[in-house]
């Protein structure tokens, strides 16, 4: 006679589709990992520094899944009032349901550490290019386009992918110094490489602008 209720209860999460509350839960805990992307990656970051090896995973799945199963128990009258998610893995059928979601979020928290990898290397190889260029005493690598040589004058300084600067008393000595000190300073703060861009407002000249989007 115990056992009753505890049947009846696993009974209805026996459907084809799984418990009733399967799909808004999944949904909803994908949206929210992906709204945490800023989050998650600086989570992985405090992670790596120093650190050698795979990436750790889970940084963020444990904490999205109970936080969307409070709401979710919160918001659902077949929900409200009953265990806390610890709880509901003592059920086999739950289980299944959590441990699929769960891996599903870790598959999709990895793939979103890979892509920044991926940027990361890209970013670093642009860089290296761009400090091979500095290095070299017979080129300057364009800091925009990072494939070209600058044409460096007195009065100006240009590349064929059209960066056009007007400048006062420049030599390659000077614009070369200029750029390593700005990604030195910028290096010893941030590991992310920066970017240049070519700006210029209505009433302003042209001029170079480094920025980092970290």
């Amino acid at each position: 006679a115990m056992e009753a209720p505890v049947q009846r209860h696993r009974a209805r999460y026996k459907s084809p589709g799984g418990p009733p509350w399967r799909e808004t839960y999944r949904r909803r805990c994908l949206e929210r990992l992906r709204s945490s992307r800023a989050k998650l990656l600086d989570r992985y970051r405090q992670a790596g520094d120093g650190a050698c090896g795979p990436a750790p995973g889970a940084l963020l799945v444990q904490e999205v899944m109970e936080q969307e199963w409070q709401e979710l128990r919160d918001s659902l009258p077949g929900l409200r009032g009953e265990e806390p998610m610890e709880q509901m893995l003592e059920d086999p059928d739950e289980l299944a349901v959590l441990e699929e979601i769960q891996q599903e979020l870790i598959l999709q928290e990895q793939s979103v550490i890979e892509e920044y990898e991926r940027s990361l290397r890209f970013d670093e190889e642009c860089l290296n290019a761009m400090l091979e260029g500095l290095d070299a005493t017979d080129r300057l690598i364009c800091p925009v386009c990072r494939k070209n040589n600058l044409t460096v004058q007195t009065h100006l300084v240009c590349c064929q992918c059209g960066l056009y600067i007007s400048t006062q008393d420049m030599t390659e000595g000077k614009l070369r110094s200029l750029l390593e000190s700005t990604l030195t300073e910028h290096s010893q703060r941030c590991f992310h490489s920066p970017e240049f861009t070519v700006t210029s407002g209505m009433e302003e000249e042209t001029s170079l602008l480094m920025s980092c989007p970290v």
